[in-house]
């Protein structure tokens, strides 16, 4: 099942809670962070505390062993195995980080799953110090998208898996997802996608507002059981759809299959 891709956003949709404040709180940052919060934008902000953890000799495997401690809920753990199983090309879009998102992966088994992570990408400098970047760094010219933050344009990214797939035309996408950003790549899936909201989340919000400008079917979930139950269901679905088109498409182009046709009477 390759031509189904199945995209998931990190925070707040596979973990449940968001792993930058997950760093922030359990490692003592709050304070500074709500100081700076004002004064620069988030992704400059979390490099900031990144900074500010060398400064006070924590290490990078430090941060690492705070974000194995991140909880995970089984649920999504076996959900995203399975997808994975039924041969489902997973990714994540992310305005996470590679380094928080990677380390919590790994440490659940699930990094494996993933053919790519799409986020802002991290490097340890030479003073041993993690860095986070934006995804659209200075290098890029700016995305010009204004449904997105200046740093990362998901509807860009998908955009960019489509058409980098030579099978394009033939994948159906699900995506699964719960913030503002996640609107925008909302807006580029086709008539034969789905999108998965969570509900009372800012995404479900702005579809709820704007029905009329979507063209995949949306499937809301609130929690993890949720989830993994709407996930396998659409992908069954869907693979129950091309396995039927198939044996469509095999009859119709057999010698040995024969029409049977009703006569008309008048």
């Amino acid at each position: 099942m390759a031509d189904i891709v199945v995209v998931f956003d990190f925070d707040r949709t596979i973990i449940d809670g968001d792993s930058d404040n997950w760093v922030v709180t359990q490692m003592g940052l709050t304070q500074l962070f709500d100081e700076l919060r004002s004064t620069l934008p988030w992704n400059s902000l979390m490099d900031r505390m990144m900074k500010e953890l060398h400064s006070q000799g924590k290490t990078v495997e430090d941060i690492a062993n705070c974000l194995r401690q991140c909880p995970l809920d089984s649920k999504i753990v076996a959900a995203i195995k399975s997808a994975h199983s039924l041969g489902c090309d997973l990714k994540i879009v992310s305005d996470a980080n590679q380094f928080f998102i990677e380390t919590i992966m790994e440490h659940h088994g699930l990094l494996g799953c993933f053919s790519k992570i799409h986020t802002n990408p991290t490097f340890v400098d030479e003073e041993g110090t993690l860095r986070i970047l934006p995804y659209h760094g200075s290098t890029l010219s700016p995305h010009g998208c204004s449904l997105c933050p200046p740093n990362l344009c998901k509807g860009l990214v998908l955009d960019h898996i489509c058409t980098s797939a030579p099978q394009c035309k033939k994948q159906r996408f699900i995506y699964l997802g719960d913030g503002r950003g996640d609107f925008c790549p909302t807006l580029k899936l086709r008539n034969n996608d789905y999108v998965m909201p969570r509900k009372n989340y800012p995404l479900w919000d702005r579809i709820c507002s704007n029905q009329m400008l979507l063209k995949a079917e949306v499937i809301a979930w609130s929690n993890a059981e949720e989830l993994q139950k709407f996930l396998l269901h659409l992908i069954n679905t869907i693979s129950d759809e091309e396995n039927l088109g198939s044996k469509k498409t095999s009859c119709s182009n057999s010698s040995g299959c024969q029409s049977h046709t009703m006569p008309v009477y008048s």
